[in-house]
C-alpha cells in the first residue's frame, strides 16, 4: 500500500523545561522553593544551591532578562504541569455542538431514542443543535414543522434553556438548546 502524503500530521508543540545543566544563560533570576525573590545570580551559583538542597534548578521563563528559573523538583513540577495541560484541554473539549436531524413524519419509537440521546449529551454539558429536515411538499407545511420540534423538545427530560430559536435556513428549521448550570 502507497504511503499518502496528502495530509499532513500535525506536529505536537509542547513546552520543554530546561533544568539543571540544560540552562545556558549565564545568568538567572532565582525563585527559591518557596517563592522567595532571591535576585540575580550566575547559574553554577544557583544550581549548586539547588542540588545543596537536593532539588532542581527549573527556567521557567526563557523569555526574560536574564531568563527566571525556580528551585524545586522537576519532576513534581512536570507532572504538575501534564495534569493541568490536560484538564485545559478537557475544559476545551466541552464547548462541543452536537446535531441531532429529525424529520416531518418521525415515528415515536425513533423520537424517545433521540430525546434520551440528548438528554445525555445535555447532562454531559454540550450544546445541541436541533434540525429538522423538509424534503419536497413538507415545505407548504411550516406550522405543522415548528409543532412537531416543539412537542419534540417538550419530551427532553433534562432541564435545558432555548439558545437559539427556531429558525429557518433552507429546507431546515432549526434550534439549539444549552444545559442550565447551577
Amino acid at each position: 500500500m502507497r504511503k499518502s502524503y496528502k495530509f499532513k500530521k500535525r506536529e505536537k508543540t509542547e513546552k520543554a523545561f530546561l533544568y539543571n545543566f540544560q540552562i545556558h544563560a549565564p545568568q538567572v533570576q532565582v525563585i527559591d522553593e518557596f517563592g522567595k525573590h532571591l535576585g540575580a545570580m550566575e547559574t553554577k551559583v544557583a544550581l549548586q544551591m539547588a542540588q545543596d538542597k537536593g532539588l532542581d534548578l527549573v527556567e521557567v521563563s526563557p523569555l526574560a532578562n536574564p531568563p527566571v528559573a525556580k528551585i524545586m523538583n522537576f519532576g513534581s513540577f512536570q507532572y504538575q504541569h501534564e495534569k493541568m495541560v490536560k484538564r485545559q484541554r478537557l475544559q476545551s473539549r466541552s464547548l462541543e455542538m452536537k446535531n441531532m436531524r429529525l424529520s416531518l413524519k418521525i415515528g415515536d419509537h425513533d423520537q424517545e431514542t433521540k430525546q434520551g440521546q440528548i438528554d445525555r449529551f445535555l447532562e454531559d454539558g454540550h450544546k445541541v443543535k436541533i434540525e429538522l429536515v423538509l424534503r419536497g411538499r413538507e415545505m407548504q407545511h411550516l406550522g405543522l414543522a415548528k409543532e412537531v420540534i416543539t412537542i419534540f423538545c417538550q419530551g427532553i427530560k433534562t432541564p435545558n434553556e432555548l439558545d437559539t430559536p427556531a429558525n429557518k435556513m433552507g429546507n431546515k428549521i432549526f434550534l439549539i438548546l444549552k444545559p442550565i448550570t447551577s
